[in-house]
């Protein structure tokens, strides 16, 4: 639970601070506290330290989430934005298999130790790269900025001077306003925006991956198959890595609409399925002809998570929003994907007591809700500008 506390405030202090030291600033800081709190559990000699490591990491995960999005979706070019915006799920997803494949196989102090490696090495990378130009023109640091793009794009100053001149179209429009929460939610624009990055995130919560991920072992524990768990759950990472991995460049060529809403579309066939075996196992007995189906179904889940709801919402959230806003509005963006996946991990046991059938037809049911969600909110963001989602949020394009 503090853990879950910390990851509910921490990215409201993350998103004024990216927007007064800067995104790259928040995201080395993040490393920092991830090390602190990783070698507070490893000395733990008490359980309040253990708790209190816990709590340490939770902050620096709502850290990551809350300036991440912001940064790559503004150091990235929009042809490739959809692309490198996905790059946040494929890496958590990485993460999730190695813990996967290592855990099972290693002491507890040694598993501590091959988690510390990960925000050290990312420290010592990440402090050569540039910060956003966004931030910087927004600064009124104008060479810097034209430096950092000259870096990112691999291209000489003039090379960059049109991208310098739309970025500082875009600041000097945001910053017409002051940007506070208060702009945030008095603005059409805006408050569409909010509305399509928490319902996505939302939905993204509580399609049920977290409750696949979380008990993937007793999942697989119940179907009665032959399958090591252990073994059964690797296989379910690699397949969210390398779909995630896929998801990176469908997005450039489908667009995120698209694969959105085939993403929830497979999802609520494979819950529903996956519902059914349970039913059919508790009251029909036999289930030698399907022994195969739960596997099968819970890699097909998730592979279409993430093509689409595991990959898409940050990197729609990262772009969706004005520069003056946009501190606060991932703010409570990364808040609302705390709560939400806490919500969908705490109702697990309570649907279990009910039949376990019951909790994958809920999922498939929010999936279904998904996908109307997608269809009816969401609108195309492939190879647009940020100024011109913008135009379009605010009704000045069609």
């Amino acid at each position: 639970m503090f853990d879950f506390n910390n990851q509910i405030y921490s990215p409201f202090i993350a998103g004024p601070l990216s927007k007064r030291v800067g995104r790259k600033w928040v995201l080395l800081s993040s490393s920092v506290i991830q090390i602190v709190g990783i070698v507070l559990i490893m000395v733990a000699s008490k359980v309040w330290m253990l708790i209190m490591g816990r709590g340490i990491q939770g902050f620096a995960s709502g850290f990551v989430l809350a300036a991440a999005p912001i940064y790559v979706g503004e150091i990235s070019s929009d042809s490739v934005r959809g692309t490198t915006g996905s790059f946040l799920n494929l890496f958590i997803q990485i993460g999730i298999l190695y813990v996967y494949i290592i855990g099972p196989y290693v002491s507890y102090q040694m598993l501590q130790w091959c988690c510390l490696a990960i925000p050290i090495v990312f420290a010592v990378c990440f402090i050569f790269m540039p910060e956003s130009p966004y931030y910087l023109v927004g600064k009124n640091r104008q060479e810097d900025a034209q430096q950092s793009l000259q870096f990112l794009r691999g291209q000489s100053a003039e090379g960059v001077q049109n991208e310098i001149t739309l970025i500082q179209a875009a600041v000097d429009e945001a910053q017409a306003n002051k940007g506070s929460f208060r702009d945030l939610f008095g603005s059409n624009g805006n408050r569409k925006a909010l509305l399509i990055t928490c319902g996505l995130i939302v939905f993204q919560q509580t399609c049920g991956i977290n409750v696949v991920l979380f008990n993937a072992q007793t999942i697989f524990a119940h179907t009665g198959t032959d399958l090591d768990p252990a073994i059964a759950t690797i296989i379910v990472g690699l397949v969210q890595v390398s779909s995630s991995a896929l998801a990176s460049f469908t997005a450039y060529y489908f667009g995120r609409k698209l694969l959105l809403l085939i993403s929830a579309g497979i999802m609520t066939l494979c819950l529903t399925s996956l519902g059914i075996f349970f039913y059919m196992k508790m009251y029909t007995g036999d289930i030698s002809l399907i022994l195969w189906l739960p596997i099968a179904a819970l890699v097909l889940d998730s592979f279409a998570y993430c093509i689409g709801f595991g990959a898409l919402p940050m990197a729609i959230v990262g772009e969706i929003f004005a520069p003056n806003v946009k501190s606060s509005a991932v703010s409570i963006v990364t808040s609302m994907l705390f709560i939400s996946s806490f919500a969908s991990i705490y109702l697990y046991p309570i649907l279990v007591g009910c039949g376990i059938y019951y909790v994958f037809w809920g999922f498939g049911l929010i999936c279904a809700m998904a996908f109307v969600f997608v269809k009816l909110m969401v609108f195309e963001t492939r190879g647009l500008s940020l100024l011109d989602i913008q135009d379009i949020l605010h009704a000045k394009k069609n």
